[in-house]
């Protein structure tokens, strides 16, 4: 064994790619696991404390094969967790050097990570969600959402089981604000929401970015121009959303906010506020309108769905819907497929039956004559509920908006 083990230091020493892949690959089949356990801790502890083997080595096929095979096969524990430092260099390598985001997040999520602080593995809250954090970022670059969501939920799990908040710490550094911490929670919340807006989930995410484009207006934590990105990408969630009264409130919220017509100096967001207000008012929103809107979205955000709309046709056409309910009691199909501008009358009658359906439209329709009929009355209770509902959430988020200032000084 000790053969083997000073072959492996020397091959280091020297950066003999070819001699450690040999170790690893034909020698390394003659070993027993204790025995290779011991020499794959030895490999990493020594390449670490090489200060000319690392990054250089990461290029070579070889070395990265050696690497997946040391770590596939390590001991209980490593001096100084040093398969967890290997593994930061090759995620910082990874991002950096080859843009390869998810295999540097495959690499980074591997980490050993323990709460005991008597472990050599032990890493305080802060670190262990840095980590996830880094990882849903990387795996949102390769546009792996599916991962990305989960990294954040593990994430978010530690945020609320140890309350990380955006806190002072008094006991390191006399009650200033911990800036590390700060700056961790806003990665935290913006991947958050871009999960969520990957995933379509895009009520929830526009909420997210409204509260992100909030709670960070008075501080430095995040550029003036970021914020009002984060608005725009909230009035385009809110627009996406399906029709509800959820969604009603949350563009109800966007809409108060005082910001909203400076989207239009903004090329990517020009039509935004447009689009936002007339649905917000209940008006009719044209097919050019609806355009220029969709013109600006990410590929994910134009999915076409099974009913063969994409997802802004579709929630512009449930928006529309209940706009002309509010213009008239009844109206033919194909009357009202040519109002709405972006369907024919049999694709507009199923858009209604389902609405229907699901109580987002109160109304009738008469197969026989082609007629749909609203049903005000309804309507207006709907309303009075809607301004309640919306009274309360109101109430809300600017409670959790003092909640985040609070935090934040």
């Amino acid at each position: 064994m000790e053969s083997h083990t000073q072959s492996v230091s020397d091959a280091i020493q020297s950066s003999d790619y070819a001699g450690l892949s040999v170790i690893f690959t034909s020698q390394w089949q003659s070993l027993g696991q204790g025995e290779q356990r011991t020499l794959a801790s030895h490999f990493i502890k020594t390449a670490i404390a090489s200060p000319s083997f690392f990054p250089d080595a990461f290029r070579s096929p070889q070395i990265m094969s050696v690497i997946t095979t040391t770590l596939n096969h390590l001991p209980p524990t490593v001096d100084g967790a040093a398969d967890n430092v290997l593994r930061q260099k090759i995620f910082d390598f990874k991002v950096n050097e080859e843009e390869d985001y998810s295999t540097a997040a495959r690499i980074l999520s591997g980490s050993r990570m323990e709460e005991n602080e008597g472990s050599v593995y032990y890493m305080p809250p802060v670190d262990r969600c840095d980590i996830f954090v880094k990882v849903a970022e990387c795996y949102l670059g390769e546009d792996l959402t599916v991962e990305a969501e989960g990294a954040v939920t593990k994430a978010g799990t530690i945020i609320e089981s140890t309350g990380i908040s955006i806190i002072s710490n008094a006991e390191e550094d006399g009650g200033t604000k911990d800036e590390r911490t700060v700056t961790l929670m806003l990665r935290y919340k913006s991947v958050y929401a871009r999960v969520l807006d990957a995933n379509r989930k895009f009520l929830q995410a526009a909420t997210k970015y409204h509260d992100l484009s909030t709670a960070y207006l008075h501080t430095d934590a995040i550029d003036a121009d970021d914020l009002m990105s984060m608005l725009g990408k909230a009035v385009t969630c809110a627009i996406l959303s399906p029709n509800s009264a959820q969604r009603q409130r949350v563009l109800g919220l966007v809409y108060k906010d005082e910001r909203l017509s400076q989207l239009d100096v903004i090329p990517e967001f020009q039509s935004h506020s447009a689009v936002l207000t007339k649905m917000y008012l209940n008006r009719i929103v044209q097919k050019r309108e609806l355009e220029q809107f969709e013109s600006s979205l990410a590929d994910h955000q134009k999915a076409i769905m099974a009913d063969g709309l994409t997802i802004v046709e579709r929630g512009v056409l449930e928006h529309n819907m209940v706009a002309v309910s509010h213009l008239y009691t009844s109206i033919y199909f194909t009357q009202l497929g040519e109002l709405l501008g972006v369907v024919d009358a049999v694709k507009a009658e199923k858009v209604a039956a389902k609405m229907i359906s699901d109580g987002s439209l109160s109304g009738s329709i008469d197969e026989v004559e082609g007629v749909l009929r609203f049903h005000p009355a309804k309507a207006k209770e709907e309303s009075a509920l809607l301004h309640w509902d919306e009274t309360i959430t109101s109430f809300c988020m600017q409670l959790n908006k003092v909640t985040d200032a609070v935090r934040a000084n």
